[in-house]
């Protein structure tokens, strides 16, 4: 177990928008931020975003899968390799290709004792895992690191964080409450789709990675039909926690088949900005701001959407002094710490699980994978 005192971890995201590899060094003892260091980032390249797409929805063993985390376990090695030497341990997530909690499980590609060898760094992964085990959501997991932002910002009021990747979701915070596993302290979800479908409408059309600062969807016009219908969901009527898998919405790209370019991206941005309002609706308490990170806070339409439909103060998380790019790295460093000192990373408010439970593996170079208890 690690000892209690702050030290210097390395977090990594590699999200469902696919666009490449976050890493964040951060000091922590897994309760405070103590310092923000250092970030990296190397993105995907075409051909490895292609055979990472290509295997999507898929599990353990089927097609695809073992070259994905080939990609990954790459791609990781060498976005961490530099600050890796400043770093005491490392937090991996992995890809996310399917995640079905009341199911099959979740599955992220990537293998963190391959990491731990080439990096020579203890490297904590499968963070979602045990909590799915354990009856839980398994997602979102940044919420007990939102709640450390909280604190870190002075923050006294509650609030919430808002990140808009591949699937938007929302963390609500009460940074009264004296620890982030305390009823009342979080509640977290999915909201719905973010980035993921424009990004998917943008590839297929236009062959570009993403609409840039929403302007195309600046120029278009939504079709207000498909996102009454979006929003007539069965995934909007439930209560949170709850979490969605990356290609849940899949349809949304069929139901906007037939709009021009620009009309298909308004509409998809529309779509991605009221599901963030509906799941507004199950904040606890009122909040006196909302701020933003992940790639879909540089959409200006998106931002301009979210304004017009919360009434409150909605801003990046750059407004606070914190990076907005590298959140979720962060948070992964953060979770990092509290695995490695037995701390809870997910609780009833969170995941939907049971009681607060803390999961993941740790693999140290030249020794066995460990996991760690409930």
């Amino acid at each position: 177990m690690l000892k209690a005192e702050p030290v210097w971890a390395l977090g990594t995201m590699s999200g469902t928008s696919l666009d490449g590899v976050d890493v964040a060094l951060l000091r922590t003892d897994g309760e405070r931020i103590h310092e923000v260091g250092d970030v990296s980032y190397r993105p995907y390249r075409t051909a490895e975003r292609a055979v990472i797409r290509a295997a999507l929805g898929r599990w353990p063993g089927e097609a695809g899968v073992a070259e994905v985390a080939e990609v990954v376990e790459t791609a990781h090695a060498a976005a961490m390799a530099r600050l890796a030497p400043l770093a005491d341990i490392a937090g991996f997530h992995g890809q996310t290709l399917a995640h079905d909690p009341a199911g099959r499980g979740t599955h992220q590609a990537g293998d963190g004792a391959i990491l731990a060898e080439v990096l020579g760094l203890p490297v904590v992964w499968d963070f979602r895992s045990m909590d799915v085990r354990m009856g839980g959501q398994g997602a979102p997991l940044a919420p007990f690191f939102h709640f450390a932002c909280a604190k870190f910002i002075g923050a006294e009021a509650p609030l919430a964080f808002l990140n808009l990747g591949g699937v938007g979701n929302l963390t609500w915070v009460d940074p009264r409450q004296p620890a982030p596993e305390v009823p009342g302290a979080l509640l977290a979800f999915d909201t719905g789709p973010a980035n993921a479908p424009v990004n998917d409408l943008m590839q297929a059309r236009l062959g570009l990675d993403r609409d840039d600062h929403g302007a195309l969807a600046a120029k278009g016009e939504a079709d207000e039909g498909v996102v009454a219908r979006f929003l007539r969901h069965p995934y909007f009527f439930k209560v949170p926690p709850k979490s969605l898998d990356r290609n849940d919405f899949a349809g949304l790209l069929d139901a906007v088949a037939a709009l021009s370019d620009a009309d298909a991206a308004a509409t998809l941005t529309t779509a991605a900005a009221a599901a963030v309002a509906r799941g507004a609706e199950h904040f606890p308490a009122p909040v006196a701001r909302i701020l933003v990170a992940g790639g879909g806070r540089h959409n200006e339409a998106m931002m301009q959407m979210l304004a017009g439909l919360l009434d409150v103060s909605v801003a990046p998380v750059e407004a606070v002094g914190l990076n907005g790019d590298m959140l979720e790295a962060q948070a992964f460093a953060h979770l990092a710490v509290r695995v490695a000192r037995g701390l809870p990373t997910s609780c009833p408010g969170t995941t939907g699980v049971a009681a607060a439970v803390g999961g993941g593996k740790i693999s140290r170079p030249l020794q066995e994978t460990v996991g760690t208890g409930a």
